[in-house]
């Protein structure tokens, strides 16, 4: 100790260095909360429910039908909620509507099979959200993906409206679609809301009539599940016809190769 110096109650109760923080745990939780760790997550509650809704077999409520203690708005709202379920777990949507008219008639069936396909869409919207979107939009790199993005983020209703209305398009695609980009909620809850009952009128009326598939109704509603379908088939193909007949324009437009004159 130095000559003079006197050692202070300050220098006693000096506190001791602060420990350094704990960087293992951190990477570790960074990991645990990672997009890639969420989108693996989100593939396996879709397998997860894909493999429930297989066991269960839904459509054994066809053949054996509605219990008979629910009945009414009752009946609605439960199916409503197990229509939702299924829809969430990649259950075709034409085969739940044809249920809900087989099992709660035309009217009846409508409304509850609306309400279901928002409530699908719904919870597919939030899980993308939720667990894949951060891990999906650093793959919008190409152009078409771009356009597609922007579209869906800056005209949110419009473009979900369109695709609800145009047949072909798969639900859980454009779910998960809607999720990777910037569409609010509400918009996408309206959209397919509204876009969703035209289609679906048709094939819950089309099930409400099953057992007489000669009636006027049935054979009405089977025209307006076919004539938009073969609409949608007539557009797509008339529009992959005109891309392949301008690939070669563009190929053409490109920049000169090397060897050809004017290069």
């Amino acid at each position: 100790m130095p000559v003079g110096y006197a050692p202070s109650v300050l220098d006693a109760a000096a506190p001791p260095a602060p420990a350094a923080p704990a960087a293992p745990a951190a990477r570790r939780a960074r990991a645990l909360f990672s997009p890639r760790l969420r989108l693996c997550l989100l593939v396996a509650l879709l397998a997860g429910a894909a493999g429930a809704v297989w066991a269960w077999q839904p459509h054994r409520l066809l053949a054996e039908g509605w219990p008979p203690q629910l009945s009414g708005a009752t009946a609605a709202v439960v199916f409503a909620v197990v229509y939702g379920g299924c829809a969430a777990a990649l259950v075709p949507r034409p085969l739940l509507n044809l249920a809900a008219g087989a099992l709660l008639g035309a009217s009846t069936g409508l409304a509850a099979a609306v309400a279901g396909t928002v409530l699908g869409a719904g919870v597919s919207f939030g899980l993308g959200r939720l667990l894949g979107q951060d891990a999906l939009r650093p793959l919008l790199r190409g152009r078409w993906l771009m356009a597609a993005d922007r579209q869906l983020s800056r005209h949110g209703f419009r473009s979900m409206l369109a695709i609800r209305l145009f047949p072909g398009v798969p639900f859980a695609a454009a779910n998960y679609c809607a999720a990777v980009s910037r569409m609010g909620w509400l918009p996408f809850l309206l959209a397919t809301g509204l876009g969703s009952v035209p289609n679906t009128a048709a094939y819950v009326v089309a099930g409400s009539r099953a057992t007489t598939p000669t009636s006027p109704v049935f054979l009405a509603a089977l025209a307006c599940i076919a004539l938009p379908a073969l609409a949608g088939f007539v557009v797509a193909w008339r529009r992959r016809a005109r891309l392949g007949d301008t690939a070669p324009e563009t190929d053409q437009c490109g920049p000169p190769v090397a060897g050809r004159p004017g290069s």
